[in-house]
């Protein structure tokens, strides 16, 4: 599946433009993970481009992704990106067996935190973040109180990376496309 046809398809059903930011974050942080890797990083990006794409319309835990995925399949989209999705969301009982997804389980939820990071710097931006920005912010749980650390903490083990390496190759991934997420400065 080429990305337009993934970008399309969010479009086509996301009319919020910070869950499409929050898309294209986790979008770019799956294509750095590939690539660093060696995996496909066309695939592993489409995944994480697609991943949230049912959220508007299915915005429960019973709805998401799991009513999604037959509109993914009556797109054509492969069963390998369906099962993906299915799998970046604990209720849904699918289990996640492979690299990549494991990689968006532990991408998805990190990016919000690091974008809330982002936001409250006088510079509003990535460029300058650093990872010590985001260890301070984790500390305080009124922050962004709605970002499930233990979830990224979890996630991150399972994918095999120290938490707070991996907060430093999302920041790095992030920052490659900063000014679509509006995190440039």
């Amino acid at each position: 599946m080429q990305r337009s046809e993934a970008l399309t398809i969010v479009r086509e059903f996301i009319k919020n433009e910070n869950l499409v930011k929050h898309m294209l974050a986790v979008e770019a942080t799956m294509r750095f993970y590939a690539e660093k890797l060696g995996e496909d990083v066309e695939l592993w990006g489409v995944v994480g481009l697609l991943h949230d794409f049912d959220w508007e319309i299915h915005p429960t835990l019973e709805g998401h992704p799991v009513k999604g995925a037959p509109i993914l399949r009556e797109r054509g989209v492969p069963e390998v990106i369906v099962r993906a999705i299915l799998s970046h969301a604990d209720h849904t009982g699918i289990p996640r067996d492979s690299l990549m997804e494991k990689a968006l389980f532990a991408c998805d939820e990190i990016t919000g935190l690091i974008t809330a990071t982002a936001l409250v710097r006088p510079s509003r931006s990535l460029i300058d973040l650093k990872v010590k920005s985001v260890k301070k912010k984790w500390k305080n749980k009124h922050f962004a109180a709605g970002a499930n650390r233990e979830e990224m903490e979890r996630g991150a083990e399972d994918f095999d990376v120290e938490l707070w390496e991996h907060v430093g190759n999302v920041i790095e991934a992030m920052r490659r496309v900063a000014p679509e997420l509006g995190l440039a400065g």
